[in-house]
This record gives structure tokens, sequence and C-alpha cells, in this order.
């Protein structure tokens, strides 16, 4: 807040593990800003762009390039005239949440654009950005790449990281509201996993989970069994289904799972597809491309 009311500008990264209260935080500092008439973007990732009070996809709100992989230099799609380009003259603060997800080159495209805009050769032009997010968690996706790939495409392989003012929120709100033991030593050690202080096994690079870490159970008949007992039963209770759920790494897996659970509820299954195409093709004009 002090770099926003003395317009000094800079770049800042909010380190926050999950369930330490960086939505809060965030949503915080918007208000503030945008209660005194200024103007404050928040842009994300996917749908945690819509935890954010005015939040958009990174992509949608700074008009960033869709092949940033191919491209040397990026630039946003955005002209000094535009109703973006005034808006981005006149803002105080973006917000990038869940920033771990993007590819380096979007961070520069919005450096460049931003100095040329604001015609300011400061970083960013002299704007205040706030990144947010845990490179625990989420590193970019680059189609096709190896690991040496990905992290190439990091933030932290861009020299504009050379610029960062790092802060940490490292307090587990939603453990220290409930006063759960149990929750606070999962979380203790989802953290020793993250920051690499489990032990790995120098032949095949793996790390072993300790037994108070979860249950481990041998099969996923198993695994079905004791998320989802007596299934073919249970499946009417809405309140029963909605606090339980298998999550996997790969949509194979969630697939397979879904078809091994709905077998066993009686009836047929049925898949209902969504529209993607116009039947008629004269009917074509009477429906935007967002439709």
């Amino acid at each position: 807040m002090q770099a926003v009311d003395n317009n000094t500008g800079g770049l800042f990264f909010l380190d926050a593990p999950g369930g330490t209260g960086k939505t809060f935080v965030i949503s915080l500092i918007l208000a503030t800003i945008r209660s005194r008439c200024d103007i404050a973007l928040a842009a994300s990732s996917g749908i945690a762009a819509t935890l954010l009070d005015g939040g958009r996809t990174a992509h949608s709100a700074l008009k960033l390039p869709l092949n940033l992989n191919t491209i040397d230099t990026p630039t946003c799609n955005i002209s000094r005239s535009s109703a973006m380009g005034k808006l981005l003259m006149q803002c105080k603060l973006i917000v990038w949440d869940e920033c771990t997800m993007a590819h380096k080159k979007s961070l520069e495209a919005l450096n460049f654009t931003l100095k040329d805009l604001r015609r300011n050769n400061n970083i960013f032009g002299g704007l205040m950005i706030l990144l947010a997010g845990d490179f625990r968690q989420t590193l970019p996706v680059v189609p096709r790449g190896t690991p040496a790939d990905e992290l190439n495409a990091c933030l932290k392989a861009s020299p504009l990281w050379n610029n960062v003012k790092k802060l940490s929120l490292t307090t587990n709100m939603r453990v220290q509201l409930q006063n759960d033991q149990s929750a606070a030593q999962f979380s203790k050690q989802l953290l020793d996993v993250g920051n690499g202080k489990v032990p790995v096994d120098a032949t095949s690079g793996l790390i072993t989970l300790t037994n108070d870490f979860c249950r481990f159970v041998d099969t996923q008949l198993v695994l079905i069994e004791n998320v989802f007992p007596n299934i073919s039963e249970n499946y009417k209770n809405y309140a029963w289904l909605s606090q339980r759920a298998i999550l996997a790494a790969k949509n194979n897996d969630v697939h397979a799972l879904n078809f091994t659970i709905q077998s066993k509820i009686a009836g047929d299954l049925v898949t209902y597809k969504s529209v993607d195409s116009i039947t008629n093709p004269d009917d074509v004009v009477n429906y935007p491309t967002e439709f």
C-alpha cells in the first residue's frame, strides 16, 4: 500500500501456500484502492479468476498473445487509444494471482507494453505489480515440453525476477481457525514435501511418504469403497455426495474411476455432449462466438 500511495511502482511477489489467506489479503488491497476511486486490476489463471472481485483471466484482461512459446519478444495487443490502454495508463495496481502458472514471456510482454503505454522506461512503466502464488503447487505447462523447458518457461527464469520484492504469508489460517491438530500436521508435511525437506531416493529420485501422512490402499477398488461406501444406495443423497471426491493427476485416470463408480449404480449410463456447432450453417450469424 505504501508503494501504491507513493506511486513508486515496483514488482512484488506474495508467496502464499494454500490456506494462508492470500485471496483474503488480495481482496482487501483491491477493495482499499477502489474505495478511493482509483483503478486496480485483478488477473488470474483459469477458474481462480472467479475468486477475486472483478477478476478476469490474465489473457483476457491483459490481451496476452496465445502463442507465447513461439514468439521471441511478445507484446500485449493493447493500443494507446483503446479503452484498455487508457485504463492501464490510469491504473494504480495490477494483481496477478496464480502467476506461477504463467509463462515468463507473458510478464515480459506486460513489462514492454506498459513501458510503451505509459511513456515510462522504469520497470512496468512505473506501475505497481503484485504477483501471487505458490511455486510448490503449479508451474507453467509447456506442450510436449521436457522438465527443462518448464523450468526455462518459469517466471524465476526471467531477468525481471531480479527486481522482485518477496513477501510471505506463513500462518495457515484454515488450520488455526479450526484448531485441528491433524490438519496442522498434514499442512506441515505438505510444506516439507514442497520445500524439498523429505529425503529423496538417490536411485529412483522418488520420495517415501510416512505412514501418518495418509491412509494407503492397495487397489483402486479399495480406494473407491473407502471414499464412496455403498454407492449403489447412497448416490441419491446429494449432501453425502458433496462431501467426498477422488482426485487424480490425469484425465485418463479420472475417466476410468468415474466409469468404475458409475457401473456400480443401477440404470443405463447416458453421456450428454455439449453442442459446439450449428446444425444449419445459415443460422451461424444468429449466434456470437462466445455463445
